[in-house]
């Protein structure tokens, strides 16, 4: 009997690890993004009800549980991908994406497509019908991008897409939230320090109490306390409630595409940036740790608007910013779809009127600042010391969009318009009205284009930035980005601005010592 010396033995197969359906953690975030989708709801159902006059009946029965259905197949998805990344990977600690309605699109479907129809036909009906198919095209081009996606994330630096996203968060996830607390800061400020020091810190409250549960709790019974909220309202809010069974509407989607023209102007734009934005939020997803296939993402959000369309509703859902904080939370593949199937439910039963009475947006504000705060970390924290420049130059079209959306919102309260006012008026007073609109515009692309151009500046990439720079010259003339609608030659300056600036690139490439780029390893970023 002889047995080899130099026989190898078969390491053992590791067991797959068995994922939790339910963490403590998971309990953290699930009432941290159900409170973000609830205000978000709640906002959209005024939006419906007091700007477009749908009646209440027809948006608590029809729009909000289409809503309903949408959001709950589409946080199912996102916990089975979760589940999926975490059994491929052999690892528990994988969460999932956080999914709701898109906040952006809330307010450009009201004021930008359905608010004109309404204004020019006095019909609710017609407005509506006019959201319907606008969701539907932003669904069609969205998974349209699921294609063209991740061969863009591949070639766009992590710091431009990262400051893009930085720059959303700054501006109208965080400024907002942040003007509501201040309202009632002696509401707001409470509740924002539970969530910071539970979120942030090991301190846990006694009984294992989660943060976002009680800091609503408290922020409501200081609210209800301090008199802040209207008894008599949830009565009428009772009395107006709505149980809605989700039911297609084909017929008002089709009456909706057959005017479909005049939509595309702001659809296409639109759709682009939802995908960017999809793209920009994995990528803010696989810093934090967790790499989701960009395309299985895009085609669900796609699917999800086309979805909601179909059963009614024209406010388009999206994977949210936020994932690194429901992350840091200690949420994991099982809060979304716990968040997504408690709202759906809420649309079902036509709840939000009674919600909306019952709980003061002071208390539930602060955990919309805590992502945005989150989000405008990350995008220092995940990338190399020297790109924080990119990250800046990132960030700056969306403080310019959110600043000329001020200003044109501040004039038309005060019943004029900036060109009545006039530019020199404006410019006078310090505001500088006009690049504040072209630089603002398409914003989300201006950031991914401004901040690679910076990026490849950096990474002395001269030739790779003049050809960013060269698509930010074709984006500007069909009008993508620094132009208020898609048309061709449509901001010819901006476009051969761009073009210089490439040249100025180019020459830079062939100067002495312009071909050795520079590289920049996992040492030199600030944090894991």
């Amino acid at each position: 009997m002889s047995t080899e010396v130099n026989e190898k033995v078969p390491l053992p197969t590791p067991e797959p690890v068995k994922i939790p359906w339910w963490t403590r953690g998971d309990t953290n975030a699930f009432f941290g993004l159900g409170f973000n989708i609830l205000v978000n709801v709640l906002t959209l159902t005024g939006l419906m009800i007091g700007v477009i006059s749908v009646s209440p009946g027809d948006v608590l029965g029809t729009v909000l549980p289409a809503l309903g259905v949408a959001l709950i197949l589409g946080n199912l998805y996102y916990t089975w991908l979760a589940r999926r990344l975490g059994q491929k990977e052999n690892r528990t600690d994988v969460t999932a994406l956080p999914y709701g309605p898109s906040v952006p699109h809330m307010f450009i479907v009201v004021f930008v497509v359905m608010l004109p129809v309404y204004l020019n036909t006095d019909n609710a009906i017609a407005a509506w019908q006019a959201g319907l198919a606008w969701a539907f095209m932003i669904g069609v081009i969205v998974m349209i991008g699921a294609f063209v996606g991740p061969y863009i994330r591949k070639i766009t630096p992590r710091a431009a897409m990262l400051g893009t996203l930085a720059g959303i968060s700054i501006t109208f996830i965080s400024m907002r939230p942040a003007a509501q607390m201040y309202e009632a800061a002696w509401i707001g400020l409470p509740v924002l320090a539970i969530i910071l020091i539970g979120f942030f810190t090991n301190v846990r409250l006694p009984g294992n109490i989660p943060v976002g549960l009680a800091a609503l709790l408290v922020g409501t019974a200081i609210g209800w306390a301090g008199g802040f909220m209207d008894a008599p309202a949830v009565g009428d809010a009772i009395g107006d409630i709505a149980v809605g069974v989700p039911d297609q509407r084909f017929d008002m989607l089709f009456d909706g595409l057959k005017d479909l023209a005049p939509l595309l102007g702001t659809a296409i734009p639109l759709g682009v940036y939802n995908f960017t934005e999809a793209m920009s939020n994995v990528e803010s997803a696989a810093a934090a740790g967790d790499n989701y296939n960009l395309r299985s993402v895009l085609l669900a959000d796609g699917a999800g608007a086309i979805i909601g369309a179909g059963f009614g509703s024209p406010f388009p859902p999206a994977v949210y910013i936020g994932h690194p904080g429901w992350k840091d939370a200690g949420g994991r593949a099982s809060y979304s779809l716990a968040s997504g199937v408690a709202i759906g439910l809420l649309c079902f039963l036509g709840l939000f009127g009674v919600l909306d009475s019952i709980l003061p947006v002071p208390a539930i504000v602060p955990i919309l600042l805590y992502i945005g705060l989150l989000i405008g970390a990350q995008a220092f924290q995940a990338v190399p010391r020297i790109h924080a420049i990119a990250v800046v130059a990132a960030i700056l079209p969306n403080l310019a969009q959110w600043a000329h959306g001020l200003i044109d919102n501040a004039l038309s309260a005060a019943g004029t318009t900036a060109n009545d006012v006039g530019m020199e008026s404006l410019n006078g007073a310090g505001v500088v009205y006009e690049g504040l609109k072209v630089f603002g515009e398409g914003a989300v692309l201006v950031g991914l284009v401004l901040g690679t151009m910076v990026t490849f500046i950096i990474d002395k990439k001269f030739l790779y930035a003049a050809i960013a720079s060269a698509v930010g010259a074709v984006l500007s003339f069909i009008g993508l980005i620094h132009a208020p609608e898609v048309a061709w030659n449509a901001a010819p300056e901006v476009a051969l601005g761009y073009l210089f600036f490439g040249l100025v690139c180019l020459g830079y490439y062939f100067l002495p010592g312009g071909k050795e780029s520079v590289e920049h390893d996992d040492s030199d970023v600030m944090a894991e």
